[in-house]
């Protein structure tokens, strides 16, 4: 009895065979580098040049079962097919980079498949030139996370709902950017015009400054701007209105939380209210506290750095120093708006004295 045999299918077991020949012998570089969650902005085909045929090879499959052919007691042409079909290069965008973004939304349902395609996919992306390859799995397709290991893939940062990894393809240093290496504190300098200063205790503090006044403080949100976040702190921990003045001075540390490096910036507020409602959850108490009594606290006069950021706001209330205020600007680098912060008394005026910026946020002169 003749049998015969469709030429796609039988393409498809020779490239098959091929694919895990070429695979066995491929050594990919592992690289701990990693990179940005951006989306990229170039659709990149979904399939390999052998997944092209895929159609018709599993049509022709359908074809030989219908007539009574099966295979040959191992598996046969359908077990071919369908582990073909898992092993497809998986669905992913290339970005400005010359990497490639996997689609976090259209990943294989099964642990098995995800494996069989990721290395599909490195294979047919490391013989197409690419570079970086940004792995974004859900909080619900955890169980990825071995197998993307296993392939080289190496923790980038993680997210409340996903986990990032990261793969370097090329034999040659990698190039894609760590993760974000900073936190950003901010600090408000709430003074009113009876020259006293909005202070809080704070419910848990170290040692130091266990029974401290001290300046409302706290961290910045995600896309949230700093004088914003420093606004939204003081009203948040002591329900005070307050509106934004100036960016007086700003402090870089390292190896802080989790060997992060931190930047905290201080800034002017001028209030807008003055009935004091805490934050019981992280506040023990607040109150205003007048500027001389401020600046006497052991803790101030013992401290270089909180002592020299309080001497630079006295020196602001008297004129003697300018700090920096926000302008919106738009640049032409990356299409976006963002915050300047500059001395616009200086740069726009010629006025050094800062007179003109104090008169126009109307600010007592500090006399003391």
């Amino acid at each position: 009895m003749e049998l015969l045999v469709d030429p796609a299918a039988a393409n498809l077991c020779a490239t098959t065979a091929a694919r895990r020949r070429h695979r066995s012998g491929a050594r990919f570089l592992r690289c701990s580098c990693s990179s940005r969650d951006e989306p990229a902005t170039r659709a990149w085909a979904s399939y390999s040049s052998a997944g092209g045929n895929m159609a018709r090879a599993v049509k022709s499959v359908t074809r030989m079962k219908t007539n009574g052919w099966n295979g040959d007691g191992h598996g046969g042409w359908a077990a071919a097919a369908a582990r073909e079909e898992s092993s497809v290069v998986l669905e992913a965008v290339e970005d400005e980079y010359g990497g490639m973004v996997v689609d976090a939304d259209r990943l294989p349902s099964d642990t098995g498949g995800f494996a069989r395609s990721l290395a599909a996919s490195l294979s047919h992306w490391k013989s197409a030139g690419k570079k970086g390859v940004w792995l974004k799995l859900p909080l619900d397709r955890s169980e990825f996370i071995p197998s993307a290991v296993k392939e080289g893939f190496r923790y980038h940062h993680a997210e409340e709902a996903y986990l990032m990894l990261t793969y370097w393809i090329p034999d040659e240093p990698c190039l894609l950017p760590a993760n974000a290496s900073h936190q950003v504190g901010v600090g408000g300098f709430v003074i009113n015009d009876q020259m006293e200063v909005l202070v809080v205790q704070e419910k848990y503090s170290g040692s130091t400054l266990l029974g401290a006044w001290k300046l409302p403080t706290g961290f910045i949100h995600a896309s949230e701007e700093i004088f914003t976040g420093a606004v939204r702190e003081v009203e948040e921990e002591t329900g005070i209105d307050t509106e934004f003045m100036e960016l007086i001075a700003f402090r870089h540390a390292h190896n802080v939380a989790f060997h992060k490096s931190d930047l905290f910036f201080i800034c002017m507020l001028r209030p807008l209210s003055g009935d004091i409602r805490i934050d019981e959850a992280e506040i023990q108490a607040a109150k205003w506290m007048p500027l001389p009594e401020f600046m006497e606290q052991p803790f101030v006069q013992e401290d270089h750095m909180f002592r020299k950021i309080s001497d630079i706001c006295v020196r602001r209330l008297r004129r003697r120093y300018c700090g920096l205020t926000a302008h919106h600007v738009v640049s032409k680098f990356d299409g976006g708006a963002s915050t300047l912060y500059y001395n616009a008394a200086e740069h726009e005026r010629g006025d050094p004295s800062c007179d003109a910026a104090a008169a126009c946020h109307g600010l007592a002169v500090l006399r003391i």
